[in-house]
């Protein structure tokens, strides 16, 4: 096979972008300089393998071979040729400079090391020594037998010197392949980074082209998606660096569309970083392939020769050998260091790669976020700090036309829960406002209108977003106790047709997004039907509340309510008077129709299950809040990590600094969090997976676990975020770090969707009168007595069942023994037990889903680290409960001081030194957090970049 020459090292290009990648800015001149040091590195690499070639033929011809040349010394900044790729994009100050060069350096010495010891290293062991010195001219028949027997010895050294060649150039091609790759994900990344940096609004257009056909429809932004003919394309026969980033062709201009945001054009001087061109390599691989039999040829033709070469010129050779071999030995030690961390940072990356696997739903990872991923890292997404209220919303619709052209088939993504989840977990930690529009319209409005009956409706207006979709159930005066909901709609025979009212102020519609903000807008409200003379629960009725201008219609009443904290959105309330519909507005339902005479035939038993099942959207709704929750809780933790390394302070000795992260009283907190966000991604993969896949029988479990699954997602994210937010200090309650932002508006979620304690108290009610917990797993062999029981992974799931099994019983004592005939007064004897089996349910599920995912990890590297992070999650949430396992027998007094004073500190000793893997693994796109003043490593200039000047 015909290769290239070898070019840097993978290990060294991957830690050269990862190190661009946090670099924000600079990322874009990290990356030329890696190009640079690439083109560098092909020609010093061909020079090597010219100097081992010619020491090939002198040792065949047993003459004193002369050392290879040594690289040259790496240069304290960056080389000449770095520094010329670097003018296209100028350093922006002093100090950003200076993080370049100190970024660029170790990347250009680690690859001129590995070219000197390249080079040595094929001097020294092609080399051919023959075992016993060459016999004399006149030996004689002997000595003819003795050349014949050299001469195959050496057709055999060249045979196999020639197999060493070719399979060290099959590998030189395959590191070829991944450094394209590598510099062109940087590239392509650092083209992001640089674009749209002014704070003007973009402008308006239409991204969709009749050649943007990808997963889902998404139409690809020409700036960050190169053609195949594109400088930054990857080289021909390699792969992508990640599934995440499609090439499609590059979409024509389209006309203006109003309501729609365009992706921006990047300068054309943002293109002239790559790898090396097809051409170039074409010609390398043709040379390599030339040079390999020619090799064979010479070193064949002059093995005949070396048999008839005397002691003296052997002895010659010899010595040269050993002086050469002692020259380089010092430079052989320091690239042994080298390679191991190499080696080190190459594994880094493969954990890196398993853990997000683990996390993203593995192969299923790029139809499942790829879309939403790709999304974010748009340049419309980039945040602006300086907008009013006003603009914020209007910005937020904006938006959400290109989120609904990212989603392909709307009706798709409303109907794939997977799908839905996952757009509120990444579009949720960026644009708050959004998610809770997006979740409004493709969930609870579009997703509601395909439950029932709807091939008769045009359903054209809600997928292409001339009419935005809003949901109208909570009342001024009912929110979680919506069965008992005021605003009616009177059914009337004659016409077959509906009255729709709101009777008093308390039952006007509470919250949704009813103004003319953000263009025409329908809605789906819950009333009461009544019919015939009889009041058949809440129904939902298809309403538009504007005309095509987004004027309200007659008879409807908007008023906006004071600006809230967390999302914003054009919050309102909203009164109907009297308003007239049509007999299609009712929606309907195999199990529930309305006949024209107004009698109602319905399979279900009762109103409360009708309304249930009418509005069975907000299950899933409850899963949307959970993962936009999670996406907010993980952003927050990754800022609060990244900046725990780049943030320095005075150090134990004079002189010297340390980062917070070496700090035990710093990473201690966010490691632990760390561990419960891994676990509750883990949970709302598992509990999102039983939702898709679930039978009718198993839906009352399904929707209790759902219940139990947002409470405690939510609750926990905003114990991570407030923790995140701390470890920042000032700086992160300033809104361009997106700390205090996750904190409010994981607090809407708190509430939306249901209120967590009261979902939660519903779901504790059923557990105490409904469940079994499951038996403990066997543990043959084990003492569980022993300190070695608390790093069993199934003991520690074992912990939480005991638990569970323990507050079941209290619960069910405190119900039995409560007061007799007053049933809240019996409940509220039993709350307290009941709540916590409640909690000790979810953390039991949520322990079975991180263990499921650890039992099936084979990576062994990955598997270590998710150990340590199951230890420190079960510890976490078992400690709480350490009275009562001891009162219980299931835990020993010496258990617990053990795990206090050495388990927990070998467990962090552990994770400590692997949190940038961690961190890396949660996956958010660089062209995203590299915005963030506390994600950069020059974080002062970018917090100064954010200030506004005072004359």
């Amino acid at each position: 096979m015909a290769a290239a020459a070898p070019v840097l090292p993978t290990p060294a290009l991957t830690t050269a972008t990862a190190a661009a990648a946090a670099a924000g800015i600079i990322e874009a001149r990290t990356a030329a300089a890696a190009a640079a040091v690439n083109a560098e590195a092909t020609q010093a690499v061909q020079a090597a393998q010219a100097a081992a070639q010619a020491a090939i033929d002198a040792a065949t011809a047993h003459t004193p071979t002369t050392p290879p040349a040594p690289a040259p010394a790496a240069p304290r900044a960056c080389a000449p040729a770095a520094s010329q790729a670097l003018a296209p994009y100028p350093a922006t100050t002093a100090a950003d400079q200076t993080a370049l060069q100190r970024l660029a350096a170790p990347a250009l010495r680690h690859a001129r090391t590995q070219l000197a010891h390249a080079a040595t290293t094929a001097a020294h062991h092609n080399t051919p020594t023959p075992t016993h010195p060459a016999p004399r001219p006149d030996a004689g028949t002997d000595t003819q037998a003795t050349q014949a027997a050299q001469a195959t010895q050496a057709a055999q050294f060249a045979q196999a010197t020639q197999a060493k060649i070719a399979a060290t150039a099959q590998l030189a091609a395959a590191m070829d392949a991944e450094a394209a790759a590598a510099v062109t994900h940087a590239a392509t990344t650092a083209q992001t980074a640089w674009h749209h940096e002014t704070t003007t609004p973009h402008p308006l257009t239409d991204p969709h082209t009749p050649n943007t056909a990808t997963a889902y429809g998404q139409p690809p932004d020409t700036a960050l998606y190169r053609t195949p003919d594109s400088p930054l394309h990857r080289t021909p026969g390699t792969t992508p660096l990640t599934p995440d980033t499609p090439t499609p062709a590059t979409p024509a201009p389209s006309t203006p569309t109003p309501g729609t945001l365009a992706p921006g054009a990047l300068a054309p001087d943002m293109l002239t970083a790559g790898p090396p061109t097809a051409d170039t390599r074409t010609a390398t691989d043709t040379n390599t392939t030339q040079t390999a039999p020619d090799m064979t040829a010479t070193q064949t033709a002059t093995a005949t020769q070396a048999a008839t070469d005397t002691n003296a010129t052997q002895t010659a050779a010899d010595t040269t050998t050993a002086q050469t071999a002692t020259a380089t030995q010092p430079a052989a030690d320091a690239n042994a260091a080298q390679a191991a961390a190499a080696a080190q940072a190459a594994q880094a990356a493969e954990t890196t790669a398993h853990l997000t696997d683990l996390l993203f739903n593995g192969p299923d990872r790029e139809r499942i976020h790829g879309p939403w991923r790709r999304l974010i890292a748009r340049p419309e997404f980039r945040d602006r700090y300086d907008l009013t209220p006003h603009q914020q919303i209007t910005r937020s619709y904006q938006r959400l036309h290109l989120l609904n052209q990212a989603a392909g088939t709307p009706e798709l993504l409303a109907q794939d829960p997977e799908r839905l989840a996952a757009l509120h977990e990444w579009t949720g930690a960026l644009d708050g406002g959004l998610t809770s529009l997006a979740s409004i319209h493709y969930n609870l409005f579009l997703g509601t209108l395909l439950d029932h009956d709807h091939h008769h409706r045009d359903l054209t207006p809600y997928t292409r977003l001339t009419r935005t979709g809003t949901f109208l159930c909570t009342e001024l005066e009912h929110g979680n106790d919506a069965a008992h909901l005021q605003t009616t709609a009177h059914h009337h025979p004659d016409t077959n047709t509906f009255t729709l009212n709101t009777p008093t102020l308390g039952a006007q519609k509470f919250m949704p997004n009813t103004s003319p903000t953000g263009g025409p807008k329908t809605a789906l409200v819950a009333a009461r039907l009544l019919a015939n003379g009889h009041d058949h629960g809440v129904h939902l009725f298809l309403v538009p509340l504007t005309d095509h201008h987004g004027h309200p219609l007659p008879g409807i009443t908007t008023r906006r309510l004071p600006t809230r904290t967390g999302p914003t959105i054009d919050h309102s309330l909203t009164h109907f008077h009297h308003i007239p519909l049509p007999r299609t507005a009712l929606l309907e339902a195999d199990h529930t129709r309305l006949n024209p005479d107004g009698h109602l035939t319905t399979t279900l038993g009762n109103p409360r299950k009708r309304f249930l099942r009418t509005l069975d959207r907000v299950t899933l709704g409850k899963l949307c809040m959970s993962a936009g929750t999670l996406g907010m809780a993980r952003t927050a933790l990754a800022t609060a990590l990244t900046y725990a390394h780049h943030r320095h302070i005075t150090g134990p000795r004079p002189g010297h600094t340390t980062p917070l992260i070496a700090h035990r009283t710093h990473h201690q907190p966010l490691l632990t969090h760390l561990a419960t966000a891994y676990a509750l991604t883990l949970l709302n993969r598992h509990v999102l997976a039983l939702y898709t896949h679930h039978t009718p029988d198993q839906r009352p479990h399904i929707e209790r676990t759902i219940a139990l699954t947002k409470a405690f997602t939510t609750w926990q994210a905003r114990t991570i975020a407030i923790e995140a937010r701390e470890r920042c200090g000032a700086q992160g309650l300033f809104t361009p770090n997106n700390l205090l932002e996750q904190q409010l508006n994981i607090e809407g979620a708190i509430t939306a969707e249901g209120d967590n304690l009261v979902i939660t108290a519903k779901a504790a009610s059923e557990l105490l009168l409904h469940h079994t917990p499951p038996p403990p797993t066997p543990t043959p062999h084990l003492d569980t007595t022993t300190t070695h029981a608390l790093t069993h992974p199934t003991h520690l799931r074992n912990l939480f069942t005991h638990l569970e099994t323990i507050h079941l019983t209290h619960a069910r004592t405190a119900l039995r023994t409560g007061p007799k005939n007053n049933p809240l007064a019996r409940w509220n004897h039993a709350s307290t037990p009941a709540l916590t089996l409640a909690h000790t349910y979810i953390q039991r599920l949520t322990t079975d889903a991180f263990l499921t995912t650890l039992n099936t990890t084979t990576h062994p590297p990955t598997h270590t680290l998710l150990t340590h992070l199951y230890h420190l999650y079960t510890h976490t949430h078992l400690t709480p409960h350490t009275p009562t396992l001891l009162t219980h027998h299931h835990l020993t007094p010496t258990q617990h001081h053990h795990y206090t004073t050495t388990h927990l500190t070998t467990t962090l000793n552990h994770l400590t030194p692997h949190t940038h893997t961690l961190t890396h693994a949660l996956h958010h796109p660089p062209q995203q957090t590299t915005h963030t003043p506390l994600n950069h490593p020059n974080y002062p200039t970018h917090t100064h970049h954010h200030t506004t000047p005072t004359h």
